[in-house]
């Protein structure tokens, strides 16, 4: 006689229903079945590393066609030869035959003044509605949306009359003003929906340890509002740092201009000096640059928290 399957007796015993051997069998053929659906085939490999590297090289051919005719000679400029007669001459002269210097400062004392003015008032405005009930409220954080509606086209001109009449144009503080109310409607939404993922019990704790609801948001929620803060200066700054429209209308005189006015005497009715534009390009992005990988590490956080409440 045959001896009897003992499988059904040890899990009786353990308490446990007893299952065929054709369960086991099922359920790794089941695991295999779902592996090879989740493999991808040497086909859709190499289309996905086609499409990545075509879409890499569109993003960065602007950017390198740039660095590259910045080092090459006025009679090379739009010609395809990027790596003849490579010279620095167009830097030299960009920094000692032009006002760049002068216009770099300018931008750079705008740009500052416009990040710092914009994180505190963003962050307040954010962490007042956020915390408080006061009249207004709704309506307020109503106007901060419906301002971010009107494109510049529109604004520019009540905007220029009313710098005029307060005596503001060819003013750093008059840009900086106008370049405040691009940045903080946008920036006190978000931090907004960033401060309402902070508790409540944090401020309750502050308040118990008798601090003032400035020195709670201070002392307590700001350090935990770091990646909302990097989100706010990098908008702040690029905002100032490359707009084009206000700069160009608000300031006039080449010690007044910004980058963005400076670069227009490049270009005139009767042709374009190419070399010093892409040498001015190249200098232009290195402050950015540096405040975006100052900030990379935050920017993430930053906007996927300040985007889960509105």
């Amino acid at each position: 006689m045959g001896r009897a399957d003992p499988r059904p007796v040890d899990a009786l015993r353990r308490g446990l229903p007893a299952s065929p051997p054709q369960a086991g069998r099922s359920l790794v053929t089941t695991a295999v079945n779902t592996s090879r659906r989740g493999r991808r085939s040497p086909l859709a490999s190499v289309g996905l590393h086609a499409t990545l590297i075509v879409a890499s090289v569109i993003a960065v051919f602007p950017v390198l066609w740039v660095l590259l005719t910045s080092l090459k000679p006025a009679k090379y400029a739009i010609t395809t030869d990027f790596v003849k007669e490579t010279t620095l001459a167009n830097y030299t002269d960009l920094l000692e035959n032009t006002e760049f210097l002068t216009w770099f400062g300018n931008s750079l004392l705008i740009a500052g003044l416009t990040t710092v003015l914009g994180v505190f008032v963003s962050a307040t405005t954010g962490y007042a509605v956020s915390r408080f009930r006061f009249p207004g409220k709704r309506g307020l954080m109503w106007t901060l949306l419906i301002t971010q509606m009107f494109p510049v086209a529109v604004l520019i001109v009540p905007i220029y009359n009313i710098m005029a009449t307060m005596g503001l144009l060819n003013q750093p503080v008059g840009l900086v003003v106008t370049y405040l109310t691009i940045a903080v409607p946008f920036c006190a939404w978000m931090m907004k929906g960033f401060f309402d993922t902070i508790p409540m019990e944090i401020d309750e704790s502050g308040q118990v340890d008798g601090l003032t609801p400035f020195g709670t948001f201070w002392r307590l929620i700001l350090p935990l509002a770091k990646p909302g803060i990097a989100v706010t200066a990098f908008y702040s700054f690029i905002t100032a740092w490359g707009e084009v429209a206000y700069a160009s209308a608000f300031m006039v005189g080449d010690e007044n201009l910004t980058l963005a006015g400076g670069l227009q005497k490049f270009v005139n009715q009767y042709g374009a000096q190419w070399g010093p534009m892409a040498a001015a390009s190249v200098l232009i992005a290195i402050p950015a640059a540096l405040v975006f990988l100052f900030a990379q590490r935050h920017l993430v956080t930053g906007m996927s928290a300040g985007a889960v409440k509105g």
